[in-house]
């Protein structure tokens, strides 16, 4: 995934950018970067390696080495950036945020048109944010060449670009799968992905980018539409369950009082059919998992306990080593358990979705070998049958890592993959079959998941506003 964010000021801003910048470190853990803008200097750049090691402990001696009354950062799952880049449209930084479906078919048409050159890296593969300047720069302007490279990639491509000149462009994807923001200071603007950042710095949010709109900003100048906002808009429901952070709005619709209403959707949905086990405990899979497991116990008037603690000073985030074994050993460290919680006691757990289920395994083998009685689990998506092709959420290489395609490909050969509709249904025979297969296969006692509809009504947004593919295969 990733995230950015960015200022245009009459004073230098770097430290701000540094603080909004590692405000996205939850989006990411490949790489960060800085670029700057001073008149005096002009653009500069830094880029670590973020994969064990936090952000902003990369970065705390920038103030040393880079100054500038305009900046751009970004956390990045994938690629290095920002890029500094050079052509007829000028020297800029250039960050983005998504995935190209379709880049060695627009390197080679590229190739074909230009007989240009890409900096290659490891393996020959070109950084798709290089791919994405390479685009931009074909046109006469920046705006054009936005909306001509938006319009060739098949995928997602939100943008943001830091010029010579110290303004900002900032470009929404041409669907609106991820949120731009737009925040409005007393020195300048700020440009970001989690709204809460540009808050936290004192920034009052101006407006959000509607699809596929591209906006210059400056101090000066303030505000200037490059591109209107388009009309379709497919927003990914996965931000509000997941991803996004719970203290930020998009669409106006925040991400903790929506994981609220999730879990109580969810346990008004288990009493209406009477599938409320007799409980001691709802609890949540730290940490994105708990506000869902709190609007469940709110409505089901079962307490709320964690009958495990994350131990998260010195490891804050499982995925952060390479290797899938060395990642569950991380898991398994940081797992420490409230014995009075869970000896003897039946455990409801909400994990915010399960989607391979490489952890969930060891985490209820866990719980009962320290003592509990019944372990329940509730997902608070529904069940995940396409790896995303958009913004690659799923962190899947392909549909077979899912544990949904396994159970079904295990259940009924490929033949299953015909009925994904009815597997996701619980109300069907397929559907009470792949719910008692994994059932029996990490050990619960129960198992549920939301449904489509539940999550589309406790985000509050129309459902041809959002982007659901990850669950039923829509585009």
């Amino acid at each position: 995934m990733g995230g950015f964010f960015g200022i245009t000021s009459r004073k230098d801003c770097l430290l701000d950018v540094f603080f909004g910048t590692d405000y996205h470190s939850h989006l990411g853990t490949a790489r960060g970067g800085l670029a700057a803008y001073d008149p005096e200097i002009g653009l500069q750049r830094k880029i670590h390696s973020i994969t064990n090691a936090p952000f902003r402990t990369k970065f705390e001696n920038i103030f040393d080495e880079m100054s500038g009354i305009a900046a751009i950062g970004c956390i990045s799952d994938t690629d290095p950036q920002p890029m500094l880049i050079r052509s007829h449209l000028g020297t800029y930084a250039i960050c983005t945020i998504g995935l190209i479906n379709n880049a060695q078919n627009l390197i080679d048409l590229y190739f074909e048109g230009s007989r240009g050159h890409f900096d290659a890296m490891t393996g020959g593969r070109v950084n798709a944010v290089e791919l994405v300047a390479a685009l931009i720069d074909q046109k006469a302007s920046f705006a054009e060449g936005i909306k001509f490279a938006q319009s060739v990639i098949d995928g997602t491509c939100s943008i943001l670009i830091l010029k010579q000149d110290g303004h900002l462009i900032a470009a929404r994807d041409k669907v609106g799968r991820i949120p731009v923001i737009v925040g409005k200071g007393e020195d300048g603007y700020s440009v970001t992905f989690e709204s809460f950042a540009a808050l936290k710095l004192g920034y009052e949010l101006a407006r959000e980018l509607g699809p596929g709109e591209i906006v210059e900003l400056s101090p000066d100048d303030g505000i200037v539409q490059l591109n209107p906002p388009g009309k379709e808009m497919k927003m990914c429901a996965f931000l509000w369950s997941y991803y996004g952070y719970p203290t930020s709005n998009y669409e106006g619709i925040n991400v903790e009082a929506m994981r609220y209403r999730n879990g109580e959707c969810m346990a008004e949905h288990d009493m209406e059919v009477g599938n409320a086990p007799d409980l001691d405990y709802v609890s949540g899979m730290p940490d994105s998992g708990i506000p869902h497991a709190i609007g469940y116990a709110n409505k089901s008037t079962v307490p709320f306990a964690r009958p495990y603690i994350k131990y998260t000073p010195t490891w804050s985030r499982s995925f952060t080593p390479q290797k899938q074994s060395d990642r569950a050993k991380v898991a398994r460290m940081k797992q420490i358990p409230v014995h009075e919680l869970i000896e003897g006691k039946k455990l409801l757990f909400v994990d915010d979705s399960i989607v391979r289920g490489t952890q969930l395994k060891e985490t209820v083998e866990f719980l009962y070998a320290n003592g509990a009685k019944e372990v329940h689990m509730r997902s608070a998506c529904p069940p995940v049958m396409y790896g995303c092709k958009f913004l690659n959420f799923s962190r899947s290489t392909g549909d077979m890592e899912l544990i949904t395609r396994r159970t079904i490909m295990e259940l009924e050969g490929p033949e299953g993959f015909n009925y994904i509709e009815e597997y996701s249904d619980q109300n069907t025979e397929r559907g009470k079959a792949l719910r008692k297969s994994i059932c029996d296969k990490f050990g619960f006692a129960s198992l549920e998941f939301q449904s489509l509809d539940g999550v589309i009504r406790s985000i509050g947004l129309p459902p041809e506003k959002l982007c659901t593919y990850c669950w039923n295969g829509k585009e």
